[in-house]
């Protein structure tokens, strides 16, 4: 595509490959590496004067979350005091996400000192997918591009799961009853609710199912799979409740401490996760794990920017 410039951060260089491969193009060239005291140096090996700049960097994952948000930001920097005429930020799962409120005393916004360090790094655009709350969009003074990892769960479920007009869509938690009520309002199922109870950040302290899910197929879906031990927990309590058998689709795949443990050890027969975060380790590791593509669904939002198009057809659809 012309004056189109896709560049690649360290966090996720497949990805940003399939993306340019939907365009037909190549990611353009950067060098990225640090210095002995560690700190981070980026280096644009092509010119951007006048283009159009996509900058993909995921912003969780892999244990590196802060070496990846300044990396792009300075990627974000570099291109935009290079003349670029626009610099989009792609970040397919947000840093600092669950940070979004201030639920105690002298708690952080985390979330929105990174909206604030894009948009003074320089970006004008901001492509991402399943915010953790949507609500992060209004941190930002620029056009923010929510896309949903929904349509691509939706195709996985009716082509994965025998009898799944049968199957019951559950939130882990109140706060993903809205997610979960759309997919199960587009499958035409019954949808059930846990509530659950921490003492800490966490660590699951007492859970409550509500909803039947007796001898039907139970699906979790949530928009984070980090440490894991919500959902074996709501797998064991939708087991105790009499599911047939129960599945996991999560947007974003973190898997962080013994969280691959704690899944090949569960009842859930397999867990979905989407490839905004790199899964090949973890799939190698624990085979329980499977990926859905959203390649497309980010590189046609590429596109229809570049174009000056609509992108609201993705919210309901997956591209070709």
């Amino acid at each position: 595509m012309p004056n189109i410039k896709i560049f690649a951060g360290n966090s996720h260089p497949e990805l940003a490959q399939r993306i340019a491969q939907r365009l037909g193009t190549e990611p353009s060239k950067v060098v990225l590496k640090k210095f002995a005291n560690q700190e981070t140096c980026v280096e644009i090996g092509e010119s951007v004067r006048g283009e159009d700049v996509y900058i993909l960097q995921s912003g969780t994952g892999c244990g590196e979350v802060n070496d990846h948000l300044m990396e792009m930001l300075i990627m974000i920097h570099a291109c935009k005091i290079a003349s670029a005429e626009r610099v989009t930020a792609v970040i397919p799962c947000y840093p600092y996400a669950r940070q979004d409120k201030k639920d105690k005393s002298r708690a952080p916004i985390s979330a929105k000192l990174v909206a604030n360090m894009l948009s003074v790094a320089g970006a004008d655009h901001i492509i991402t997918m399943d915010l953790h709350a949507s609500q992060i969009q209004g941190f930002f003074d620029i056009p923010v591009d929510n896309l949903y990892a929904e349509p691509a769960v939706l195709k996985w479920i009716k082509e994965n799961i025998e009898n799944w007009r049968e199957c019951v869509i559950v939130s882990p938690d109140a706060g993903g009853a809205k997610r979960v009520v759309s997919i199960a309002d587009r499958l035409n199922v019954n949808f059930a609710l846990i509530h659950k109870e921490r003492a800490v950040a966490n660590e699951v302290q007492r859970m409550t199912l509500v909803g039947d899910v007796d001898n039907r197929t139970a699906i979790i879906v949530d928009d984070l799979a980090d440490t894991c031990g919500t959902v074996v927990k709501a797998a064991e309590k939708l087991k105790e409740a009499g599911a047939k058998a129960v599945y996991a689709v999560m947007t974003h795949g973190v898997f962080s401490g013994p969280a691959l443990e704690r899944v090949m050890g569960s009842c859930i027969e397999a867990i979905v996760v989407s490839n905004t975060i790199p899964q090949h380790e973890k799939i190698a590791v624990c085979p329980k794990i499977q990926a859905i593509d959203v390649s497309s669904i980010i590189g046609e939002a590429i596109r229809r920017t570049h174009n000056g198009e609509s992108v609201s057809y993705l919210f309901g659809n997956v591209p070709l």
